[in-house]
């Protein structure tokens, strides 16, 4: 493809990911070049970058087109995130030149909106912290509650582009193997700083349609979900329950410390999520592993309350941790989301904390930087049952890094360099 050709493309997937609503911008990139197989790989990478470098700075894009008077469409977001890179509005029209493979030519009211951005950078002292912190406007007190004078750097953070982290699978190799695996489809990585089963590959690369990946030796995880999965603690021969296990991830991860040996049940309440995972179970050589569909009479929790040695809640949430991996979801959260979800966590926990076994660890765990999906939860279900108390980091995970111990596991992109993440683990009182 040529580079117009490339912006054009770009000009494209912004406007589809703008369109879809409800629909996530990596799935609506899948499916937009799975019509349009004819781009290759490194022609796909460009395309991404362009329409990726859009969606994390939209609204100071956005910003920017308004103070210019220009309309804020796909077309002059791509064109306003080159200028604001330093690009001339002449190198922008000249590749906007309606040729074929081309954008459109720019018309005169589009030049003249652009042409109030040209010599700027990005970011802007009029801005509004919202703007400037790429964030909705109703959210910025929760982040602020969250981190303070530090909300700055963390949202930078935010916006930066995640690596691609594998978690090794070592029913099947070691880490080392993993990445001489990876090393022989050209695919160059290192090991994750924090947990000890992972490996991180910078920039977007094809894993999925490798060897390693496609023999179980490697499987797609975010290092923060790998330590969520090792706070768990989850050991040979113990009973464990994934309370919302969805595709299997944490699952996988759990069977893998257990080494096969002892009973995980994966609980969702989705059929088509856990029937995804069955591939994924297959391919890793796991075999300990049941799935439930949880139903709402709670009668399947009734009959096995009491049983579990450990039991994982991977809650629902706005998602606010992984924000660099999804940034168009930051302006689809409504206040109404977090009230809602926060009612239902708290549902969720106390239906999952019957399973718990007296000396058994109950694991909460989100994907949010909110104080109301995370710290308030805990405090909130620990005043309700007082059978059950915290376990500090070190405890749950003995082997937990000196930047993740604490009362709670807390994960930034800043800090840890993962997604973000909460876990905390509580034990219930009493012997079994």
């Amino acid at each position: 493809m040529t580079p117009a050709a490339r912006l054009l493309a770009a000009v494209e997937l912004v406007s589809s990911v703008e369109a879809a609503t409800r629909k996530p911008a990596d799935a609506v990139a899948n499916a937009f070049f799975r019509d349009r197989r004819f781009i290759g790989s490194g022609d796909r990478r460009a395309v991404s970058e362009r329409a990726w470098t859009v969606l994390r700075a939209r609204r100071r894009l956005g910003w920017w087109l308004a103070r210019a008077g220009g309309a804020q469409t796909p077309r002059l977001l791509v064109a306003a995130s080159l200028l604001l890179e330093g690009w001339t509005l002449d190198g922008v029209v000249q590749s906007y030149s309606g040729g074929q493979y081309a954008p459109s030519v720019l018309t005169g009211a589009e030049k003249a909106g652009l042409r109030g951005i040209e010599h700027h950078g990005l970011d802007h002292p009029d801005m509004p912290l919202a703007i400037r912190l790429e964030v909705p406007d109703w959210v910025v007190p929760h982040l602020q509650a969250r981190f303070g004078d530090a909300l700055g750097p963390e949202m930078a953070a935010m916006g930066t582009p995640a690596p691609l982290d594998l978690r090794v699978n070592l029913l099947t190799g070691t880490r080392d193997d993993a990445k001489a695996a990876l090393a022989l489809e050209s695919i160059e990585s290192t090991f994750t700083p924090l947990s000890p089963w992972g490996l991180r590959i910078e920039g977007r690369r094809p894993v999925s349609t490798g060897k390693a990946f496609q023999s179980g030796l490697v499987e797609i995880q975010d290092e923060g979900s790998q330590l969520v999965a090792a706070m768990v603690g989850a050991e040979p021969g113990m009973r464990v329950a994934d309370w919302c296990a969805g595709a299997g991830g944490k699952t996988l991860a759990m069977a893998m410390t257990m080494r096969n040996q002892g009973h995980i049940v994966a609980c969702d309440v989705s059929a088509p999520r856990l029937e995804g995972a069955v591939k994924r179970l297959r391919r890793a050589g796991v075999h300990n592993v049941e799935q439930y569909l949880i139903e709402a009479t709670g009668k399947w929790v009734k009959r096995r309350a009491g049983t579990f040695d450990r039991v994982l809640v991977d809650a629902p949430c706005t998602g606010t941790g992984t924000w660099r991996r999804n940034p168009d979801a930051r302006l689809r959260l409504k206040p109404t989301d977090l009230s809602e979800l926060v009612v239902k966590q708290a549902a969720i926990l106390r239906r999952a904390a019957e399973l718990v076994r007296k000396g058994g660890r109950l694991v909460y765990a989100t994907c949010s930087l909110l104080l109301e999906e995370n710290e308030m939860q805990i405090a909130s279900f620990l005043a309700e049952h007082p059978d059950f108390r915290p376990v500090p980091v070190s405890t749950a995970w003995p082997d937990a890094p000196a930047n993740c111990d604490g009362e709670a596991l807390r994960l930034t992109p800043l800090q840890h360099g993962t997604d973000g993440f909460f876990a905390a683990a509580l034990e219930r009182l009493g012997t079994s």
